[in-house]
């Protein structure tokens, strides 16, 4: 075995490591996704949260005869308000159909199917959850902007992590450089807080609303992702097995042509 030979044999075998490193840092985000909303959907039934969300709504509202104006100067609500219609359903699906369809012009059917449902199954989950907790929003003289339905979970904390997260991790996939890795997946989480964060700020949800958001986002994203892992994984074996098959088998020299 050459020393080239062994190099490759090292790098492969680093490529495999940190590729079962991820799938279990994945697994791990899911698990710890689901125990997290569940502690906080029992916390929220029991009204043991409740403290805590009025005590981070005052400290969002100081002013007393306006108890609508969020902290800080005027300039930042208007920001807080741009930002946070990152997480809606109209800007996401707009950016959801612009990524849907470059995808699919470059043949990527997997990543563009589990978008259309990363995104359609994050709605689902969010809507239906909201309808089992009906949990009320914060007191409409406190919020900054419209609301129209439940409130538990955030659902444009769930839908941004969902979303800017998956994009992320395909976009991970397919530069192999790590420090545009690390750059990318730090914006499509830091997208995903500051969306999260505006609606505690304008008052649109409670804090635990959103942490459950961020929780179920996550966890459905990296579910999708470990459902792509894996269909890469048969992919590739599949593709050695055929090429097995298809390898022609050595035949025994003609002793009458020798």
């Amino acid at each position: 075995m050459t020393l080239s030979d062994v190099r490759a044999f090292l790098i492969r075998a680093l490529t495999v490591a940190r590729t079962e490193i991820a799938a279990l840092l994945a697994l791990l985000v899911v698990a710890g996704g689901v125990l997290t909303f569940a502690g906080l959907a029992d916390e929220m039934t029991e009204g043991e949260d409740q403290a805590f969300d009025l005590h981070v709504l005052a400290l969002m509202r100081p002013y007393a005869d306006d108890p609508g104006r969020p902290w800080g100067p005027w300039w930042l609500k208007e920001a807080a308000a741009d930002i946070t219609s990152l997480g809606g359903i109209s800007v996401l699906g707009l950016f959801a159909l612009i990524v849907i369809v470059f995808l699919l012009s470059q043949r990527k059917w997997l990543s563009s199917l589990l978008l259309v449902i990363g995104l359609a199954g994050g709605v689902a989950l969010s809507e239906g959850l909201k309808a089992v907790f009906e949990r009320a929003r914060p007191p409409a003289a406190m919020q900054a902007v419209e609301t129209i339905n439940a409130s538990f979970p955030s659902g444009h904390a769930l839908l941004s992590t969902v979303f800017y997260l998956s994009v992320a991790v395909m976009l991970t996939r397919a530069f192999p450089r790590e420090r545009f890795k690390v750059f990318v997946l730090g914006v499509g989480i830091l997208l995903a807080l500051l969306v999260g964060l505006t609606r505690i700020y304008l008052g649109a949800h409670w804090a635990t609303d959103v942490f459950a958001g961020w929780a179920v986002g996550a966890a459905w994203a990296m579910a999708l992702w470990l459902v792509a892992y894996g269909v890469a994984r048969w992919q590739k074996r599949h593709r050695a097995a055929l090429q097995d098959e298809a390898s022609p088998i050595e035949a025994a020299p003609d002793p009458t042509k020798v």
